[in-house]
């Protein structure tokens, strides 16, 4: 059951239309076609490889599936790959 609280913040973000990932530090992710995908608020990534990406975040791992797939960029919390997607997974919560 969520708290006061937490129902209160979120009344108050929803209210100032203040963006939820930042507020809460969710992931957000950014799709480009099927040749580039950017995570933000990431926690690191668990597993890398041509055909697969597995990135821990605060909601969970996402897993994402492919082929040729490159880092292009890689700096804070931001995270963009590039090569041939298939799919994008939510393992849930760690």
């Amino acid at each position: 059951m969520e708290s006061k609280w937490v129902r209160a913040k979120d009344k108050v973000i929803e209210e100032l239309e203040l963006p939820k990932d930042v507020m809460f530090n969710l992931p957000k992710i950014t799709i480009v076609g099927n040749g580039e995908v950017c995570i933000e608020n990431h926690k690191g990534i668990i597993s890398f490889d041509r055909e697969s990406v597995k990135v821990n975040s605060k909601i969970g791992t996402v897993l994402i599936t492919g082929e040729s797939f490159e880092i292009s960029f890689i700096g804070g919390e931001t995270l963009v790959i590039q090569g041939i997607f298939k799919s994008i997974v939510y393992e849930g919560i760690i």
